[in-house]
């Protein structure tokens, strides 16, 4: 799966192919328009003749051998005095005979890093999932600039003494159901807190029609959520607390965070859009495709609708 900060995902590597193969663009001014080098450009053309639209999916960045890799009996005596020891790799090291560097690489693979992200008495790692859908719902904004009439420069590319569009900026609303990933998403025209209450309340009425109640709510700290009194009524009226994430702690809200850069990748910047209306027209049915049909990588597989209805009818996916 591409990285969070790609700029291609495998439909804009068959966009960028299409623009080369189909029409004829020259392959420097296609990779401009893209917005990746010409040597990406080059490398996604030459894939694409040799293995077809097969060649443009990810590849897993593992080697094929890994002759110095540690052996497997080693890892596992690692995970065993880590557990047992709850020492970290200086004192684990002379304990194991194994260099402190490679005991750290280990625990960093399998999220055993910090004594904190895991169970005090048994080790096991804490993932900070909760155990039924509705109970923490994560609220965010993303601020996303809008797109001018014949597409934006991520497509068209910039053109020296070109002015800008200035065209504004959508304030996407966003909402995550900690447990089972579902997300509802409205796009506004700001992001005061009348009206981050009004898309609250029609979240909470959008998860009610599935058969979820909210009981908490998780945000950051901006004002639109913390001093608006409109907030704290909508929170009264579905009788829901609110929880805010700690100063300077992004990662607090990470499903979100997460979720937004999976909405930029996947949506907003996967095609060219000729006017900002049409990015938002394509987006109810985006959002329909990573909540019922979309794989989600920490749910094993699953979308997150069918983890939710599952749940929510008592099978506990």
């Amino acid at each position: 799966m591409a990285h969070r900060r790609a700029k291609l995902t495998s439909l804009g590597r068959q966009l960028l192919v299409n623009r080369i193969v189909v029409e004829g663009v020259a392959v420097a001014h296609a990779a401009d328009m893209a917005g990746v080098s010409r040597q990406t450009a080059w490398k996604w053309l030459r894939r694409y003749e040799a293995e077809g639209e097969a060649g443009l999916e990810d590849r897993s960045s593992r080697p094929r051998r890994s002759p110095r890799a540690l052996p497997q009996e080693q890892v596992d005596a690692i995970l065993a005095a880590r557990h047992e020891h709850r020492f970290g790799p200086h004192r684990l090291a002379p304990l194991l005979g194994i260099p402190r560097s490679t005991i750290g690489d280990v625990l960093g693979r399998h999220g055993l890093s910090r004594l904190a992200d895991s169970d005090r008495p048994s080790g096991v790692p804490i993932r900070y999932v909760r155990e039924r859908p509705g109970e923490l719902l994560h609220l965010d904004v993303k601020k996303l600039g809008r797109i001018p009439d014949g597409g934006g420069h991520r497509f068209r590319g910039r053109v020296t003494g070109t002015p800008r569009a200035r065209a504004g900026y959508d304030y996407l609303h966003v909402a995550i159901d900690d447990m089972s990933r579902v997300a509802y998403v409205e796009p506004h025209r700001d992001e005061r807190g009348t009206t981050c209450a009004r898309f609250l309340l029609a979240a909470a009425a959008h998860f009610a029609s599935l058969g979820v109640r909210i009981e908490r709510v998780l945000t950051d700290n901006a004002k639109s959520y913390t001093d608006s009194r409109a907030f704290v009524e909508a929170l009264a009226t579905i009788g829901a607390r609110h929880k805010r994430t700690r100063p300077f702690r992004p990662q607090t809200n990470g499903k979100a965070e997460r979720f937004n850069g999976t909405l930029l990748a996947e949506w907003a910047y996967a095609r060219l859009y000729e006017t900002n209306q049409a990015r938002l027209a394509a987006l109810p049915a985006w959002l329909d495709f990573y909540n019922r049909k979309r794989p989600h990588g920490s749910l094993g597989g699953q979308a997150p609708m069918t983890v939710l209805v599952n749940n929510v009818s008592g099978n506990h996916s």
